[in-house]
């Protein structure tokens, strides 16, 4: 049977532009090599708990705002409920023994850090109002249509101009001094996976704006928002095959054709679109021999971001007595960040007890439905170079005994950094996982581990990174190495891809739909 386009792998980008694709008539195949569909959205269960390993909060879900918009362009807003994390401290900052609540609103941002740092008021309010203003900017460009755009996008995105090629480092060193209040406007360097001194300012600036409104959690946990989307594809007769892997992308006179199974199996289409990353896309699945050198120069050029640690756990304590709520926890030393993060990748990673940075979040207190009344369900993170898993990533799913007392050094260092914000929790654990940046690999089919596709840099994003069409007749590409990491980036990299598969524009594709509505509650 043939298809109209073969999507690979069913991440959010792949997802949404197989609804868009769908129902614009096409003939739609989803291809997953996992037994879950959702790519870093899926969710996985062990007992009575439930994990997402990609998604702990999402930005823009008020009426009107973008990634609300998105949802109800694509028609699962109804099938969507979302929580509203803590307004007061959607983000915990722990620096050092320094603390840091970032509430939501972009007034309320402000005037926190002008509260603490009153000697900093000029640069803070000159900072973020240049934050707002840079990132706004960013988002008219997919937007732009037509001669007079054309004409005036050099007016319009002025101050994109003057900021785009310099790192967060150097601009917010321009307007203030202070160094913890740096650390904690740059907090969110977590979310792109960059030091200050390696982040392009308007990358991070973007990640500001998307929270500046607060965080939201899915109820259901990530798993919710793909069941939507599956459904939304199903609607519309696309197909989706789990357990699929693509081992090749067919090629007839330079042009895609279809995909070979590792099973053998070929299936064919007239579009085939890959959510995989640039390196399993071309290397793997296209070949060297198929590229043109410009393209294998720059794929060799190419770094990816960094990979994780994570540690999920289920423990039977009350952890809103020890003061957590439904806000993330951010904990760093109050040290220099760019020099934090080089530790972090350190190939050197067992001369310290602690780990410099870790990332908490409680998802029973983000979604109250999920909590039985008894044990609290928590997601922990750090980051780490992949170079340390190196010489293990070719063993068989019988690890050696090096692997294995590796991976229990490090699950008890993170233990040990966490007990640092939640005592004696040892005592509490009832469940536990931990997962390296081999179970990326290995689940999420991710280059080296990684969590947000190519790194973001100053030379990896905006006209320097990837485009979905390839140099390849009929091959396209989307995900978070193409437009923007993250789940509402790498969604509207998804609907993007299609407008170019169909000949149109992403708002062609993202209609107001008056019968849509997101429904969003509060949490504490």
């Amino acid at each position: 049977m043939n298809y109209d386009t073969i999507i690979i792998g069913s991440g959010a980008g792949g997802l949404s532009a197989a609804i868009c694709l769908a129902r614009a008539g096409q003939k739609v195949l989803v291809l997953e090599q996992h037994y879950i569909a959702g790519g870093w959205c899926h969710s996985f269960k062990r007992k009575n708990a439930k994990f997402t390993p990609g998604v702990h909060y999402i930005g823009l879900l008020e009426d009107g705002e973008s990634t609300s918009d998105l949802y109800k362009g694509l028609g699962i807003a109804n099938d969507l409920t979302f929580y509203k994390m803590n307004p007061k401290a959607y983000e915990h900052c722990h620096i050092g023994d320094e603390h840091f609540d970032i509430p939501a609103g972009f007034e309320e941002f402000k005037a926190a850090l002008v509260k603490k740092f009153p000697h900093e008021k000029k640069g803070i309010i000159k900072y973020l109002n240049t934050v707002r203003t840079v990132s706004k900017e960013l988002q008219l460009i997919p937007k732009m249509n037509g001669f007079w755009d054309a004409i005036t996008i050099p007016w319009r995105t002025r101050h994109m101009g003057k900021y785009g090629m310099f790192s967060l480092k150097k601009v917010i060193s321009w307007h203030v001094r202070d160094p913890l209040l740096q650390t904690i406007l740059n907090i969110q360097c977590g979310d792109h996976g960059l030091s200050p001194k390696l982040a392009s300012f308007p990358l991070h600036a973007a990640v500001m704006e998307h929270y500046f409104s607060g965080g939201y959690y899915p109820k259901g946990g990530g798993e919710s928002i793909v069941n939507a989307m599956l459904k939304a594809i199903k609607n519309h007769g696309g197909e989706i095959r789990l357990k699929s892997m693509v081992k090749s992308i067919l090629l007839e006179d330079k042009s895609a054709i279809g995909v070979e199974l590792s099973s053998g199996e070929k299936i064919y289409a007239k579009n085939i679109l890959s959510n995989a990353d640039p390196k399993k896309t071309y290397i793997d699945m296209v070949g060297k021999n198929n590229l043109s050198d410009k393209l294998i120069t720059k794929l060799k050029e190419t770094k990816y971001s960094c990979t994780s640690l994570m540690l999920f756990l289920t423990v039977n304590m009350d952890l809103e007595a020890l003061g957590i709520d439904s806000g993330n926890i951010w904990i760093t030393p109050n040290e220099d960040m760019d020099e934090v993060y080089d530790e972090m990748m350190s190939k050197n990673i067992t001369k310290s007890e602690y780990f410099s940075g870790l990332f908490i979040s409680c998802t029973t207190l983000k979604d109250p439905s999920s909590f039985d009344g008894k044990n609290h369900v928590l997601e922990v993170i750090t980051y780490i170079n992949y170079d340390v898993f190196e010489k293990f990533k070719d063993e068989d799913k019988k690890r050696s005994k090096e692997y294995l007392d590796f991976k229990e050094f490090l699950e008890n260092k993170m233990l040990h950094t966490l007990e640092k914000t939640i005592p004696n929790i040892r005592e509490h654990i009832i469940e536990k996982e931990f997962a390296t940046p081999l179970t990326n690999e290995h689940y999420i089919n991710a280059t080296r581990g990684n969590v947000y596709g190519t790194a973001k840099n100053l030379k990896q994003i905006g006209p320097f990174a990837y485009k979905p069409k390839s140099e390849i007749d009929n091959l396209y590409l989307c995900g978070a190495s193409i437009l923007s990491h993250g789940v509402a980036g790498a969604s509207f990299s998804g609907v993007t891809t299609a407008a170019n598969i169909l000949g149109c524009k992403q708002d062609d594709l993202l209609a107001y739909d008056e019968t849509q509505k997101l429904n969003i509650l509060q949490t504490i």
